[in-house]
């Protein structure tokens, strides 16, 4: 597809892609943000079995 005649086709091309760039950087900083929740979670969860096992010892 070719961009208008009265538009510069570049800078448009270039505007793209650094939104895309945007929101691909704000999907992985999503994910991230998930995977940490779930990291603290799973880490809370092993320190408090651990804790237990050793009570119960």
């Amino acid at each position: 597809m070719l961009p208008p005649f009265c538009c510069n086709g570049n800078s448009d091309h270039h505007q793209r892609i650094r939104q895309h760039q945007e929101r691909k950087m704000a999907m992985l900083i999503f994910w991230r943000d998930g995977l940490e929740r779930q990291l603290a979670a799973l880490n809370a969860t092993i320190s408090t079995l651990h804790e237990q096992m050793q009570r119960d010892t």
